[in-house]
Formats: C-alpha cells, sequence, structure tokens
C-alpha cells in the first residue's frame, strides 16, 4: 500500500480535540487544553464536543461532523481523541474517507479509537497513532512514560519500543507493519474489510475481559484466512482487571504453538496511564528484546 503520512508535531502546532465515541468530562478536556496549551500549541475543541447522547458524544451526525471538520480543516496540524469508549463503530460506514485521503494528519488514540485508526488505514493508507487521549491521559496526572512516548513518536522517524520485562525466548527478527490495538475493539470489525494486505505484526491489550472471551477474540481473528496468513508476530501488551489471569500464558503458548510466530508480552500497551505511543501503519522488526520502528511515520 501507498502510506499516506502527516507532519511531524511541532512546537506551535494546532491541535484539534474530538469526540467520537463516548460523551466527555468537560472539565478534563479543558485540563487537557490547558496542558496543551502551556506546552506551546493552539487547541481547537470539537463544536459538538458537550453534547450528550444516550451516552455519546452526540449523535452520529454530530460526531462525524467533528470528524470532518477537523480534518478539513488547513490550520489544524493533529487531532487528538478526547476519550474512548463506544461509538465509533457506528461511523465507519458514513466517513467520507476521501477527505482523511485528502487531509493527512496526526491521528490519535486507543480503545474504541482503535476503529478508526483500523479503517482509515485499510481505506486511505494514513499512518495513525495508538496512544494517549485527552480526557484520560492528559488532563490529570500525567504520566512521565506516557508523555515521553507521545512526544518521542510524535516528533521522530524512528522510535524503540522496550518490554517492561526482559523476554526470556530468543527469535529471529521478524518484520511487518505494524497493526492492532484494542483487542475487543478490534475483532468488532470482523464482518468489514478492515485487514491489511501486508504482512503485520500485531500489537494488542484489553481490559475487564474474562480470559474466555480473550481467547474467543483471538479465535474469530484467526478464523479469517487473511488475517492468519498475513500475521507475523504478536506483541502483547496489559490485560488488565481480566479474571484468572493464571489462564493467559496458557492461550498465548497455544497461539505461538499452532501459529508458530514469535509472541511477547509485557510491553506497555495498555488502558493504564502507562502506555506507548505506537504508529498504525508503520514498518517495524521485532526482536526479541524489543520493537524498532523506523523510517514509518513522516512526510520528509
Amino acid at each position: 500500500m501507498n502510506l499516506i503520512k502527516p507532519k511531524k508535531l511541532t512546537k506551535g502546532d494546532t491541535i484539534s480535540i474530538i469526540a467520537t465515541s463516548g460523551e466527555v468530562d468537560f472539565e478534563k478536556i479543558l485540563n487537557a487544553k490547558k496542558y496543551f496549551e502551556q506546552k506551546g500549541f493552539n487547541i481547537v475543541l470539537g463544536s459538538n464536543i458537550t453534547k450528550s447522547n444516550n451516552g455519546l458524544a452526540g449523535d452520529d451526525t454530530e460526531r462525524l461532523e467533528d470528524l470532518h471538520k477537523a480534518f478539513l480543516d488547513k490550520n489544524i496540524d493533529a487531532i487528538i481523541c478526547a476519550r474512548g469508549g463506544y461509538g465509533a463503530l457506528r461511523l465507519v460506514n458514513k466517513i467520507d474517507y476521501s477527505i482523511i485521503k485528502s487531509n493527512p494528519k496526526i491521528f490519535c488514540g486507543y480503545s474504541d479509537i482503535t476503529i478508526l485508526s483500523s479503517m482509515f488505514y485499510k481505506n486511505c493508507g494514513l499512518v495513525t497513532f495508538s496512544g494517549p487521549m485527552a480526557q484520560s491521559d492528559f488532563a490529570n496526572n500525567i504520566n512521565p512514560y506516557t508523555e515521553r512516548s507521545f512526544f518521542e513518536t510524535l516528533t521522530n522517524n524512528s522510535v524503540t519500543l522496550l518490554a517492561k520485562k526482559p523476554n526470556e525466548e530468543t527469535f529471529s527478527a521478524v518484520e511487518g507493519i505494524l497493526f492492532g490495538g484494542n483487542l475487543s475493539t478490534i475483532s468488532s470489525l470482523c464482518g468489514i474489510d478492515f485487514i491489511p494486505d501486508e504482512k503485520f505484526i500485531f500489537f494488542t491489550e484489553d481490559i475487564n475481559e474474562p480470559t474466555y472471551k480473550i481467547d474467543r477474540y483471538f479465535t474469530q481473528l484467526l478464523n479469517i484466512e487473511k488475517f492468519r496468513n498475513n500475521l507475523n508476530a504478536i506483541v502483547c501488551g496489559d490485560f488488565t482487571g481480566c479474571d484468572n489471569l493464571c489462564d493467559l500464558p496458557k492461550i498465548f503458548n497455544d497461539l505461538k504453538k499452532e501459529l508458530n510466530i514469535p509472541i511477547v508480552k509485557d510491553y506497555p500497551i495498555s488502558h493504564t496511564q502507562v502506555k506507548a505511543t505506537i504508529p498504525i501503519g508503520g514498518f517495524a522488526k521485532l526482536f526479541s528484546d524489543k520493537l524498532v520502528i523506523s523510517d514509518y511515520i513522516f512526510e520528509n
């Protein structure tokens, strides 16, 4: 695929904060706005960001309007999502992807935003970012690692990601584009054409999911021939709040035997306050002790 790459984030840029999913805590959004302004950025809030509709940040038309406007506005350099939750799946068949393709810019979020990032890559070839969001990560008590990873990834063309614990196994390096995000959210795309055409390294995490559901989500994805055939490795982040955590190693070990690919764990990819910013669509090499992402993001 011919990638479409946004420009690097530069101090003085204008960032739009939009809500595409759940309704927001506006006080926290204002705190995040103040944080970025103190860092030297201009902030524009989506015009519908305070809306509420059955737990969502406005109805589908309002959330879609803010998404389209943020990409269309030539004065906006980057888009950071307000929060996740639910709602992005309701938009995927209503998005005008020609707008996204013609106006590449940084787009960042995790959790429910995984849906939008996946579809932007599939339909437009746009490199987006799995990373922190305004309400959950930049409103209060900002984690130093999350902050550092965010700015390092959005201002450089290479980054190295280390696991929180050393991997005990060695294997030959594998490579591919980075694809993934929240596991249950990715699996909700089954039935839509969302899988990359290239070989990929799948990174994933989840929260508050029983281990049998984690097994179900992997099984759902691997039942798709294209997903299985293009999968080169799995990079696991945190699976927090899961029951029977002792069962997770068996699930991953069984997957490793079945697929005969590297599966590594304990990477800082999560719903917790400690999270890396990762380019979806960026090229990466996975070694036994690190994930190296290079020449991956930005236009020259």
